[in-house]
């Protein structure tokens, strides 16, 4: 179900806290060149693989920025994910993330590591960690949905359908979700 959204409008931003747009000044190959670019977060994300439902957990919302240049996509399809925005362990951060965006406590020996890759490569060049791990109903301690005013919609994908979803493209979803998935089925973790 897609989101109402209503009264967009773009405006420029001086001071913003988790982004912060750039001009680059560098010289390549005796050329001067600038380039406009984001300061931002590393972050990590999460495939959640539910065992009992036989089905990944992935997470729904509003992104305002596909919606300002894709305006039929009012919400993404993800990953569950955060930004690294403290000095603790990747895995520690993963496991907040999905007990905060989710609602399931994994321990953190669980959470296993699968690669990291650069996202946005020509605007933020962030570095996006992306981890694995397993759950189940025993593990679900609150509703999930995110934390503050975060509108965060919980959304099974079951595994029979996960190929025909990643082809859909009438349903956005990032590189890293779609990554993720394929690493799945070449692992055979299903079996």
């Amino acid at each position: 179900m897609p989101f109402k959204i209503t009264d967009f409008s773009i405006s420029a931003q001086q001071n913003n806290n988790f982004v912060k747009p750039v001009q680059l000044h560098y010289c390549q190959d005796g050329n001067t060149r600038t380039w406009e670019a984001v300061k931002s977060h590393d972050s990590v994300s999460i495939l959640l693989y539910h065992t009992e439902k036989n089905a990944f957990l992935l997470v729904r919302q509003f992104r305002p920025p596909v919606y300002m240049n894709h305006k039929k996509h009012t919400s993404t399809y993800e990953l569950c994910a955060g930004i690294v925005d403290k000095k603790e362990s990747l895995e520690q951060i993963a496991r907040e993330e999905i007990n905060e965006e989710c609602g399931y406590d994994v321990p953190l020996e669980q959470i296993e590591k699968i690669s990291s890759f650069f996202t946005n490569v020509g605007i933020t060049g962030t570095q996006q960690h992306l981890f694995y791990t397993t759950i189940n109903e025993s593990m679900k301690i609150n509703a999930g949905g995110g934390v503050h005013n975060e509108q965060i919609v919980l959304e099974f994908v079951p595994l029979r359908e996960a190929k025909a979803f990643l082809f859909n493209e009438d349903l956005a979803k990032t590189p890293g979700l779609m990554f993720s998935f394929y690493w799945f089925f070449e692992q055979n973790k299903a079996e």
